[in-house]
């Protein structure tokens, strides 16, 4: 019971922070609890992340597919300023994306507070959800800072 209670608490604060993912990730969740479909929990906990980190890349190589990038567009990925900030910036996120991961297989209630910290950002600061990898990858790296600090 504490379990939905939960779900539909976080499909309030979805909707009321105007993150459609949180609240329709919530319904998805408490539609399964009440239909008695339980048994798809661990499999989306398996396999979600995989899926959701498939479907955001096939969403991101669609200009390159439909032809909206051309080869002009990806040399200046290797000749300008941006682009080679961009790469970089790519190389740092998916390094710290893994960090994150590592973290999350370590330490996995710290979804809890990524998910109200996300909440939190999303009402009060106006920012957008892209998920638990990068939050908890720069979790980890504040984490590693603090280590350092407090040797």
């Amino acid at each position: 019971m504490y379990a939905n209670l939960l779900l539909v608490l976080l499909i309030i604060v979805g909707l009321i922070g105007r993150s459609p993912i949180i609240a329709t990730a919530a319904s998805f969740l408490l539609i399964l609890k009440l239909l008695n479909l339980q048994h798809f929990f661990s499999g989306v906990e398996r396999r979600g992340l995989e899926f959701g980190l498939l479907f955001l890349t096939i969403a991101v190589l669609v200009p390159f597919a439909s032809g909206k990038v051309s080869i002009k567009d990806i040399a200046q990925i290797f000749t300008t300023l941006p682009g080679i900030l961009a790469l970089v910036g790519g190389v740092l996120a998916t390094y710290m994306n893994g960090k994150g991961l590592d973290l999350l297989k370590l330490d996995p209630q710290l979804v809890i507070g990524l998910v109200v910290g996300s909440i939190v950002g999303i009402v009060f600061m106006r920012g957008i959800p892209v998920g638990p990898l990068m939050a908890a990858g720069i979790t980890a790296f504040l984490l590693k800072i603090f280590q350092y600090l407090a040797r």
